[in-house]
């Protein structure tokens, strides 16, 4: 009796291991597989007819011959999946077509290929790329903005900082689409994307997910000693570099913008704990709450409600007065004290 039962387990946990695999490999074929989409088709109809006939087997009592078949079939794949590498040299999309290249010179950077594109729509934009420069002993904030088209769970991560002489620049962690591409969740978890580091002026890449794409943004101030700031700030820099120096892919689940923030900002504070929030970013701002990175004396609820920038992103728009922009959505943003220029603008 336990013969039989031990027997029926190992069968059915094999099985369930052919089936994801197989799961695994249909979807690698179709998203990375240089062939037309009927070939893509009949390529994936093959391999899963593969994976169901090993498992066929397996319950017929031919255990050996079926996963031995099925493990070279899929050691194959494997080889194959290594050898999709990377690449600087694509059709890029203009939004990504630039990667951020920095100086340091004591407490000067220099930043070439920071973006300001004036944005009418997805399709209809202004392109501007333009080198700044910034004094990190004049970081004054830092501020997390979430970003949500999906749902509660699913939000994009951009972080801001903020210069006493009234400068903000925002890092964003996307993926560099090709051209006419689009991003996918799904494909992200099959090297269709390559990873992008963004520098953008606040103007640009917030207002182009407010006023442009419908997206609702929320942001909120961080609380980090000026030496932090100033570290992160660098390591958003040294992640540029790296990916200027060697492509890497983007992945929806292991480095998105809101691992890949993580990873740097662990390296700033150390001892911050993992947490499932990092993967469900919609939910990031609890986290940082709980950990008492945002600004104290508030609930949660208290801090999205005055956090949500949207409308004050659109009214800009409609009035845009004296302020900058990066002025207006701050507006009644807890723990922020504007000690800026009021005639600075984007």
């Amino acid at each position: 009796m336990i013969r039989t039962l031990l027997r029926f387990s190992g069968r059915l946990l094999a099985s369930l291991a052919v089936l994801l695999s197989a799961a695994w490999a249909c979807a690698a074929l179709w998203y990375q597989l240089p062939a037309t989409p009927a070939l893509k088709i009949a390529a994936g109809v093959l391999w899963a007819g593969f994976g169901l006939a090993a498992i066929a087997l397996l319950w017929r009592g031919k255990a050996a011959r079926a996963l031995v078949s099925y493990a070279v079939g899929f050691a194959m794949v494997l080889a194959w999946w290594g050898t999709i590498l990377p690449s600087q040299n694509r059709v890029w999309a203009d939004d990504v077509a630039r990667q951020l290249v920095a100086r340091v010179e004591g407490s000067v950077v220099t930043m070439e290929n920071v973006r300001n594109f004036d944005w009418r729509s997805d399709t209809d934009y202004t392109p501007r790329w333009e080198t700044r420069r910034y004094d990190l002993d004049r970081i004054r904030s830092v501020d997390v903005s979430l970003s949500y088209w999906a749902g509660p769970a699913i939000a994009h991560t951009l972080v801001s900082f903020g210069f006493d002489d009234g400068q903000f620049v925002t890092f964003s962690i996307e993926i560099r689409k090709e051209r006419d591409e689009s991003f996918s969740s799904v494909g992200g978890f099959f090297k269709e994307f390559e990873t992008s580091l963004v520098a953008a002026d606040e103007h640009d890449i917030l207002r182009v997910r407010t006023n442009v794409r419908g997206e609702d943004v929320y942001m909120y101030r961080v609380r980090l000693p000026q030496s932090e700031m100033r570290s992160l700030f660098l390591g958003y820099l040294g992640e540029g570099a790296a990916l200027v120096r060697a492509p890497s892919f983007y992945n929806t689940l292991t480095a998105n913008c809101t691992t890949i923030v993580y990873a740097l900002a662990k390296h700033v504070v150390p001892g911050l704990p993992m947490d499932w929030r990092l993967l469900a970013s919609g939910y990031l701002p609890e986290y940082l709450h709980d950990v008492g990175g945002l600004t104290p004396g508030q609930d949660m609820a208290q801090l999205r409600a005055a956090g949500r920038i949207t409308e004050r992103a659109i009214a800009f728009d409609k009035n845009p007065g004296t302020e900058s922009f990066s002025q207006a959505i701050r507006n009644d943003l807890p723990g922020v004290e504007m000690a800026v220029d009021a005639g600075a603008k984007p």
